[in-house]
């Protein structure tokens, strides 16, 4: 192993440079590897000459604290996995570093079934990927809405508003749930418990009676009543050709009106959860992952991506994070958690 390269595919997420900087320091410090970038995720391999970036000491100087990515990343793949092994051999790489989601793993584990080798690190904000307990930006992501939810409440109680906040969150709630758990909402809506707007408008009348004047409502956008369906964002869907949700913070908001006799407002948080320095939780997280990635590919190790369970930054078999979704378990301890300090799920 001599030459190895790395990629960011997908969303971008708070760490990743992390990611990039663990996996270039740990190459040349422990085994005098030489690392190459591959620009915009995937889709890099197609341009030549012009989608690498070598990577040295002085490239990734100060990139522990950035966001987003250096490399830069994108949901788009151009060609498939067999195009993309005769790159890297092209290029003269013995082994590549995938940072993704489930659709990056995904993709990484069918360049491995193509014959190349592969190590994967599991990157999302919405920390929806299988097999590890967290992955880096999801920390930076919480603390963000967690944050927004306080500056939030002063101004709803001062007006007696209900507000809603929408938060990313397409197939599964974590953000919104540990959000409105650090962030004191009342009400949390997520993909895995459908709502009923009578009980959260049940839950708006109790705190009014209880003279609570004012309800945080944090909703994920892939949230949906219980007798309809994800909203999506139509400009935007026919814009991407796939659908982009949106919306549901403000449709709810509007169905509230209708409701309750309180001044209600909405708002999404959108694309801020994504960008921004990440927390030092996530610099480490990112770091420990990046170096963990590193040295499998120095080891000789394929088809595995690094995982993080009880604390500790292990490798397991990319088969087990690859096209799979971990969502929020419904009974679980932080659903329990947050229902035993008075929040509300809209299923009452």
């Amino acid at each position: 192993m001599q030459r190895i390269g790395i990629l960011t595919g997908g969303g971008d997420a708070p760490g990743l440079n992390a990611v990039i900087r663990g996996v270039v320091l740990c190459g040349l410090n422990e085994s005098g590897l030489e690392v190459v970038g591959i620009r915009d995720g995937f889709g890099g391999f197609a341009e030549g000459d012009a989608g690498l970036m070598p990577l040295g000491r002085r490239d990734v100087r100060g990139l522990l604290w950035r966001g987003g990515s250096v490399l830069g990343c994108n949901n788009r793949y151009r060609g498939d996995s067999a195009f993309f092994c005769e790159r890297m051999a092209e290029i003269g790489l013995d082994g590549l570093v995938v940072a993704g989601g489930d659709g990056s793993l995904t993709m990484a584990q069918d360049m491995v079934n193509a014959g190349g080798t592969v190590v994967g690190v599991p990157k999302t904000i919405d920390n929806d990927v299988e097999g590890t307990d967290q992955t880096f930006g999801f920390d930076t992501a919480v603390t963000l809405v967690a944050d927004a939810c306080s500056r939030l409440i002063d101004t709803a109680e001062s007006h007696h508003r209900v507000m809603v906040v929408e938060v990313m969150g397409r197939h599964a709630g974590h953000i919104a749930l540990h959000g409105g758990l650090a962030g004191s909402a009342d009400i949390v809506l997520i993909p895995e418990i459908p709502f009923s707007i009578d009980s959260i408008v049940r839950v708006i009348g109790r705190r009014g009676q209880m003279h609570r004047t004012y309800t945080l409502i944090v909703i994920a956008e892939g949230a949906r009543p219980a007798d309809g369906k994800i909203e999506l964002d139509d400009d935007d869907t026919a814009a991407a050709g796939r659908e982009i949700l949106g919306g549901i913070g403000r449709q709810l908001g509007l169905r509230l009106r209708e409701r309750v006799n309180h001044e209600v407002r909405s708002l999404s948080l959108s694309h801020l959860q994504r960008g921004g320095m990440p927390t030092v939780f996530d610099r480490v997280l990112a770091t420990r992952m990046g170096v963990a990635a590193c040295r499998a590919l120095a080891a000789g190790k394929n088809s595995v991506f690094t995982t993080y369970r009880n604390s500790k930054v292990l490798l397991a078999p990319l088969e087990d994070a690859a096209g799979k979704t971990r969502n929020v378990n419904p009974a679980g301890r932080s659903v329990s958690s947050a229902r035993a300090v008075g929040i509300a799920f809209g299923d009452e």
